[in-house]
């Protein structure tokens, strides 16, 4: 297991590198360049520019997340093709800077949702917060009104205000997008870009929808054991893999996550680790990462992990909004201080676990 931690990168991250490096374990940063749109190419220099100020910092990054995968190809349009060609050299660039992971999603439209960022829990934190009676009675515009009043001088991966200034028009585009449809151009996607994973050894590991159920009619292929399993099975290549992300899926209470990380073990490139708290409606909130304070079994999770030998990555993904953080100075579930404390919780349960598991 290697333990890692998201960055956002120069100038748009108010976390400095070397707090990060502070953080027992934690040897890698995942990262991304967030300029970039969708359908571009990452050239060396950005990609070298970047991978630079992480190593001058004493850390290493090989897992990128995301290279944002244009909507013509998930559209399956004619231009399509340029796209991925474009995509192909990316991961080509990437790949000979050392990159060995690129988390990614297939999500129409939006990339995550929720309806409050700074919600108030018990204990006086904040944390991201999803309300299934709200997203039930409100149209899309409405729910970008909901990001705009949380999201503060800090940018939301997957809300970029160019994007979505052009949501009437992605919704026109997708209708009659079927489940089916969607995975058919995934197929497309995945196996013109696979023979260059192999020969540059760069996995590809798809993020789960988040929430896994389908919001204002958009399709879903990453949500329940079944879509998975189909999804990896158009091409069965271990490069066409998995960043499994526990509360993502663990957002729907009937995913069993031991059994799917069990089933999936082999093709599971990368772990977000994070846990929520579901209520009766299907809302929920993310809580601290102790197993106690959600839905989420993250005890058993690092359990099924270490059984089954995981040595690949792992983040704590988000956490709460503690010790002063607020809308003025962090970015909606990417504080400091909850993520440092899930690195220690995770590591904890890791070093007992593999004491104690034959």
């Amino acid at each position: 297991m290697k333990m890692s931690f998201r960055w956002y990168g120069i100038g748009n991250d108010p976390i400095p590198l070397e707090y990060i490096k502070q953080i027992p374990g934690v040897k890698e940063v995942v990262w991304a360049l967030h300029k970039k749109m969708a359908g571009e190419v990452w050239t060396q220099e950005e990609i070298q520019k970047e991978l630079k100020v992480i190593h001058k910092a004493g850390l290493s990054g090989s897992i990128v997340e995301s290279v944002n995968i244009h909507d013509d190809i998930k559209l399956g349009l004619p231009t399509r093709d340029q796209y991925i060609e474009n995509y192909k050299q990316t991961l080509i660039n990437l790949a000979k800077n050392d990159v060995k992971i690129v988390c990614y999603n297939f999500m129409p439209i939006f990339d995550w949702t929720r309806t409050d960022m700074f919600h108030p829990l018990e204990d006086g934190s904040t944390a991201l917060y999803f309300d299934k009676n709200t997203i039930l009675s409100i149209q899309p515009n409405e729910l970008l009104d909901l990001f705009k009043q949380g999201e503060g001088d800090l940018t939301l991966p997957g809300w970029e205000p160019e994007r979505m200034t052009r949501i009437k028009e992605l919704f026109k585009a997708y209708e009659g997008i079927t489940e089916e449809k969607l995975r058919a151009n995934f197929k497309y996607f995945i196996d013109s870009i696979i023979p260059i994973c192999e020969e540059w050894d760069i996995k590809m590991a798809i993020h789960p929808d988040d929430p896994p159920f389908p919001i204002f009619g958009l399709p879903r292929l990453v949500s329940n054991k079944e879509n998975i399993q189909k999804l990896l099975d158009v091409n069965t290549s271990k490069y066409n893999g998995l960043t499994f992300c526990t509360g993502s899926l663990g957002s729907n209470t009937n995913n069993n996550l031991i059994a799917m990380i069990n089933d999936f073990s082999d093709r599971i490139h990368f772990m977000h680790i994070r846990n929520v708290r579901v209520d009766e409606t299907g809302s929920f909130s993310e809580v601290s990462h102790k197993s106690e304070d959600g839905t989420v079994d993250i005890i058993g999770v690092m359990r099924a992990l270490c059984e089954s030998n995981f040595n690949g990555f792992i983040r704590p993904d988000h956490g709460r909004h503690i010790f002063g953080e607020n809308e003025s100075n962090v970015r909606p579930g990417y504080g400091l201080y909850d993520r440092a404390l899930g690195v220690m919780y995770l590591n904890g349960c890791w070093d007992t676990l593999k004491l104690t598991t034959k």
